[in-house]
């Protein structure tokens, strides 16, 4: 079952949509859900032009996360919080964008690894229409990244993987930082399988084959040496949604030419050919 849980008195504060609804999937994140949420509002009231909200999307989890949130949903009138009773960050996120009223949904990690300098670059050409689906990269060349080198290691294995695989154009498809018109969010994430880390994979798959337009922002990034990832389980469900995806492609159980003509952007026709068709 999943929970809307806003407080009864501010029902009112919160109907009026925002343009930004910024989602935090947490899952047993007690001690820094808190401050997370007060670093990301520090960061809003600091001239950040557009309206905006904070999603806690609390994912099963089974110490006092929900209770914290709730109270900070209390305190603060553009922080609400969403309960689900089954885990998975991919289902936390379908299920926050899904039901929001917002022009423009994204998420980032509670760890906030990623510099929130970035956040405008990477809303700012949805909320114009320029681009359909942003996200943070680590590995373009102006990124600034301070991690392990195992995780490095990892991380540019699988983009290969992707690459080779499914052809993949995006450079960075893990990165927790990444935005998406809602509208166009409507369209693609009832596509969108798998309900846990894969799931930012499919979606950009799936995205960049309905010829989205996806915009890319080289992020400063820190990790996290707390993280609680379970790397190699992650990496062979990631495998095997890798190879589910592929195979959805080729036998066309996957619907692209629908969602194109729905959503996708049209190859540019040459001028010539327009031309001649007018005549």
């Amino acid at each position: 079952m999943t929970q809307l849980l806003i407080a009864p008195t501010r029902i009112a504060q919160t109907i009026a949509a925002p343009v930004l609804d910024i989602v935090i999937p947490v899952y047993n994140e007690e001690r820094g859900v808190a401050e997370c949420v007060h670093r990301l509002l520090t960061h809003l009231d600091k001239g950040f032009p557009f309206s905006a909200r904070i999603t806690i999307a609390d994912n099963a989890s089974t110490d006092s996360t929900l209770q914290v949130a709730q109270r900070l949903s209390d305190e603060f009138e553009n922080v609400r919080v969403i309960h689900l009773d089954a885990k998975g960050r991919g289902r936390a996120l379908r299920t926050a964008w899904l039901a929001s009223n917002a022009e423009v949904v994204a998420y980032m990690d509670v760890d906030l690894s990623t510099d929130l300098n970035a956040l405008l670059p990477l809303v700012a050409p949805l909320v114009s229409g320029h681009s359909d689906l942003a996200i943070g990269t680590r590995l373009h060349r102006k990124s600034r990244v301070v991690r392990g080198p195992k995780r490095e290691f990892i991380s540019r294995c699988y983009n290969l993987i992707l690459k080779a695989a499914l052809r993949a154009r995006f450079s960075d498809a893990q990165c927790g930082f990444k935005a998406i018109r809602t509208d166009i969010a409507r369209q693609v994430l009832p596509l969108v399988c798998d309900g846990e880390w894969f799931f930012d994979t499919e979606l950009l798959v799936i995205a960049e084959r309905a010829r989205l337009r996806i915009h890319e922002v080289p992020v400063d990034w820190i990790d996290d040496p707390d993280s609680r990832v379970d790397i190699i389980d992650t990496a062979r469900k990631d495998l095997q949604g890798v190879w589910r995806v592929r195979r959805a492609i080729a036998t066309g159980t996957l619907p692209l030419p629908e969602l194109r003509r729905t959503v996708g952007r049209e190859p540019l026709r040459n001028l010539a050919d327009t031309h001649a068709f007018a005549a």
